[in-house]
């Protein structure tokens, strides 16, 4: 797409087409920069009447661990502030940040999602790493719900709302890599020219854990939505 409005707008109307095609559409949802666009739109086609996700379910992709609900670094009041606010959804799942099993709370979120029928779209955003949810590199692609040990690069991107890296917790709870791939669609979404070389190696590099994203290559029904910056390190023909 020409910029990030436009990818934005692209990516929005996508998942609303998979929200019309089912009752209850079940969704995987990522933080981010990147997806605020389409939290934007999103809430403003819900008050506009264009967009009803109030049948919709919603996964959130992964949680700190170890910081209460309502700190200002969860991902649990980032949707708040940017999707749940705005908009009526049927229910919103995201892993406990406390649990008293974290072992215990990833299986429980698997069951969760086992029991909605599975993910019928999970839209993902993409680490400069090639991380993948909080799917570091190395990370196995037979990886369900898991606990995940935080890189350094991560924790340094992340470092804003708790005052600095080291304060940004080392461990959080992710949807794992099987997980993803067991969507019925992805939908991939990377803007800014710090991304591309990541873009790159996710879609035209080797198919290697080291490179979490790259294995997306192998699912049958992906989308990949990027800016041109996002872009610039694919050959131009695959540009729009």
């Amino acid at each position: 797409m020409d910029d990030y409005e436009s990818l934005s707008l692209e990516a929005t109307r996508s998942l609303a087409r998979t929200v019309l095609a089912k009752a209850s559409p079940v969704l995987a949802l990522p933080t981010g920069d990147t997806p605020k666009g389409l939290y934007r739109i999103l809430a403003r086609w819900g008050r506009e009447g264009i967009l009803d996700l109030s049948r919709t379910i919603i996964f959130s992709l992964d949680e700190y661990l170890g910081i209460p609900r309502d700190h200002p670094g969860s991902f649990r009041t980032y949707m708040r502030e940017h999707l749940l606010e705005h908009v009526r959804v049927g229910a919103h799942y995201i892993p406990e940040p406390m649990p008293d099993d974290p072992d215990e709370e990833c299986r429980r979120y698997e069951d969760v999602i086992r029991d909605h029928g599975g993910l019928d779209l999970a839209v993902l955003g993409l680490g400069p790493n090639g991380h993948i949810a909080f799917n570091e590199p190395g990370t196995p692609f037979g990886s369900a719900t898991h606990v995940a040990a935080l890189s350094r690069e991560t924790r340094v991107r992340e470092a804003d709302l708790f005052g600095g890296p080291e304060a940004v917790p080392e461990r959080a709870i992710t949807m794992g890599i099987r997980t993803i791939m067991n969507a019925r669609k992805i939908m991939l979404l990377a803007a800014g020219r710090e991304k591309a070389d990541a873009v790159r190696k996710a879609l035209r590099g080797p198919v290697t854990p080291e490179v979490p994203a790259s294995v997306l290559q192998l699912h049958p029904r992906l989308t990949v939505i990027l800016d041109r910056e996002a872009a610039a390190g694919l050959p131009a023909q695959e540009g729009r």
